[in-house]
């Protein structure tokens, strides 16, 4: 079952790899527990099938960098990039495109959080294993307050432009 709106987010572990040491992160993967880092936050979170694919790299993330001072102004506290890939190949995509300060790079590398969310896809025939659907989410306190699934192989409602409509 996929989550909808006004269904408060599932609890789980997403891995963010941490390049400056900062007390209580240290560097390198550090884990994060789901219901704490959206406590008391408004969240802009987007998903993508994979690090470095196509249309993730060429549009998905770098629109969110380019909106990320414009989503703050309307009262996004963090942006997130949720993918199922190891908190390395996150870590390096996201220094990649200068995410650091903009876009906080999340991986689901076994996409448990991205299954109970109902938004997984299976690619294992196309040799890429499960990975997440590309979808956006707004998330005010751990709620869904929008949210914004794309159809297969398309690229339309997950934009920055449309969570910029929608903050």
């Amino acid at each position: 079952m996929t989550i909808s709106v006004g269904e408060r987010l599932p609890d789980g572990t997403l891995t963010e790899f941490i390049d400056t040491e900062t007390a209580g992160c240290q560097l390198g993967p550090n884990a994060f527990q789901v219901a704490d880092l959206v406590k008391g936050k408004k969240i802009a979170l987007f998903a993508v099938p994979g690090a470095f694919t196509p249309t993730c790299s060429n549009n998905h993330l770098p629109g969110y960098i380019a909106a990320a001072a414009d989503l703050a102004a309307k009262g996004v506290d963090e942006i997130w990039c949720v993918a199922v890939n190891d908190a390395f190949v996150m870590g390096a995509w996201g220094r990649e495109h200068q995410a650091a300060g903009k876009v906080r790079m999340m991986a689901d590398g076994s996409a448990l959080w991205t299954r109970a969310l109902g938004l997984e896809l299976d690619l294992v025939a196309r040799g890429m294993g499960v990975r997440s659907q590309r979808y956006s989410a707004l998330i005010e306190d751990g709620v869904v307050k929008q949210l914004n699934i794309e159809a297969p192989g398309k690229f339309e409602v997950s934009d920055a432009a449309t969570m910029l409509s929608q903050a």
